[in-house]
């Protein structure tokens, strides 16, 4: 098994990550390593994976260090240590092979699939505002759904419909399996955040970079009353709350946690 990773400073990791998304399209592993740098890691046998030596390349004004290593032939075992639970509050997110847990909401994710199980900090705090959220009724629309944590936690929570979209048909595969697995109802699309128009909701989550949703909020013709936003860096939260305000949204809360941020707005 082989290893390709990719560091860059944070503040390019957008470009970045969208390049290796167009050579690995079923998703990547993402790592802070610390000091502003992020890791993205793509696994694959000898030939699946994009061949490039041990370099540092620039992608536009990117600086990247790309670096391959072999990977032991126990690894897809020893890989499932790296997926545990996450607990929050009366919710648990858990890979196949944990147990619940005795938590009221029991959400399974296989991570082998794409994305992970939800444990990264932008989807916690997701997470963490929908269940602090007074009522748990209506229509919910997950936007750049990756394995469909938000969307399956949601229609656990008693939204009804679920709307769960993402422009990745991995991830449009990975949120319907797991959605069967977890034997909910959750209708799963291809959408361009770009272009198309989001489906009439009372609730959306949207768990993407700051730049796309910016884009997001100056092309929809009709924004939902209600919106929880993540995948935002703490410095560009400021500016993603003020994209929103423009369109009629009031920030109601500001979540942090290490370098991630997420709002939670309503009109």
């Amino acid at each position: 098994m082989i290893r390709l990773a990719v560091r860059v400073a944070r503040e390019h990791s957008e470009l970045v990550l969208a390049e290796l998304l167009e050579l690995a399209p079923s998703g990547v592993e993402e790592v802070d390593v610390g000091d502003g740098v992020v890791e993205y890691a793509v696994y694959g046998a000898p030939g699946e994976v994009p061949a490039l030596p041990d370099l540092e390349a620039a992608a536009g004004e990117a600086l990247v260090e790309v670096t391959t290593s072999e990977i032991a032939d126990d690894w897809s075992e020893r890989w499932r240590e790296f997926h545990r639970p996450l607990m929050l509050d009366r919710l648990c997110v858990r890979p196949p092979w944990a147990s619940p847990g005795g938590a009221e909401i029991d959400v399974v994710i296989d991570p082998g699939q794409a994305f992970g199980t939800g444990a990264h900090a932008t989807t916690r705090l997701c997470l963490e505002l929908m269940l602090d959220r007074p009522r748990s009724a209506g229509s919910f629309v997950d936007l750049g759904c990756g394995s469909g944590v938000l969307a399956i936690a949601a229609a656990k929570l008693g939204y009804d419909p679920v709307i769960a979209l993402d422009h990745d048909p991995a991830a449009v595969d990975a949120t319907i399996s797991n959605g069967e697995l977890n034997g909910v109802a959750v209708r799963t699309e291809r959408f361009d955040m770009r272009s198309d128009q989001v489906p009439a909701c009372d609730f959306l989550a949207a768990n993407v970079l700051a730049g796309p949703l910016r884009a997001w909020a100056a092309s929809q013709r009709r924004m939902p009353p209600e919106l929880i936003l993540s995948g935002i860096l703490r410095e560009e939260a400021d500016g993603v709350s003020r994209a929103f305000d423009a369109r009629g949204l009031h920030e109601c809360e500001r979540r942090l946690s290490v370098e991630w941020s997420a709002l939670y707005m309503t009109a």
